[in-house]
């Protein structure tokens, strides 16, 4: 298993400065990781990086509460994917979730996958926020993912109250099946605890620490 390829380097704080970014950018180079997750304002930076190496550019939509319009997270995924993001993670709208207007949220889901695939975007992931969710309600969001068209589910923001849970990740993967992505992300700072995740089926690693990860794994 090659732990680096499952890992997406992530460096999504407020305060990142561009140093941050392009350091994050040399250490995916260097150790081969499938993405960089940065900010929407970082993507050219990344693009320009990255864009002769096989390490995606991933970025963030209606981060991180997921309340914007539908509108404004179709607009900002198309501009990342313009900009050179190939995977967007958006995070979905926990408020129409948690007031059971399920129509919303799935097509939300499915015109920004509808727009970003029109424009080179890969794998579109979605963001549940699983510490704002019931067991039910995390079922849901996972079913209504797969319905709109989306790649992946993934744990959390990072913003959250609490983030990914090896619980959370076995619910994920026993709802949307063996062949749908399932991205752990949130609280993953070692070898081990990637290593629990995965185990309960997440294929994708969502983390600031990848390089420590990668380096425990050996």
């Amino acid at each position: 298993m090659n732990i680096a390829k499952m890992i997406d380097h992530t460096l999504l704080k407020p305060n990142a400065q561009k140093s941050e970014i392009e350091k994050l950018c040399n250490e995916a180079k260097e150790y081969s990781f499938a993405s960089v997750c940065v900010n929407p304002c970082f993507v050219d930076l990344a693009y320009s990086m990255l864009k002769d190496t096989d390490v995606k550019v991933c970025t963030v939509v209606g981060f991180p509460l997921g309340a914007n319009t539908i509108e404004s997270k179709v607009y900002e995924a198309v501009d990342a994917a313009k900009r050179g993001a190939t995977e967007v993670d958006m995070v979905l709208n926990i408020s129409m979730l948690k007031s059971g207007d399920y129509d919303y949220v799935k097509r939300e889901i499915e015109e920004v996958v509808k727009a970003v695939k029109a424009h080179g975007v890969i794998i579109v992931k979605v963001i549940l926020e699983t510490c704002y969710l019931t067991d039910e309600e995390k079922v849901k969001a996972c079913q209504l993912a797969v319905e709109a068209g989306a790649d992946f589910v993934k744990t959390s923001t990072g913003f959250g109250t609490g983030g990914a849970t090896v619980e959370d990740v076995k619910l994920m993967r026993q709802t949307v099946g063996k062949d749908f992505g399932v991205k752990a992300s949130g609280g993953i700072r070692t070898a081990e605890d990637a290593k629990a995740m995965i185990e309960a089926g997440a294929n994708r690693i969502g983390a600031s620490a990848g390089v420590k990860i990668v380096e425990g794994w050996k």
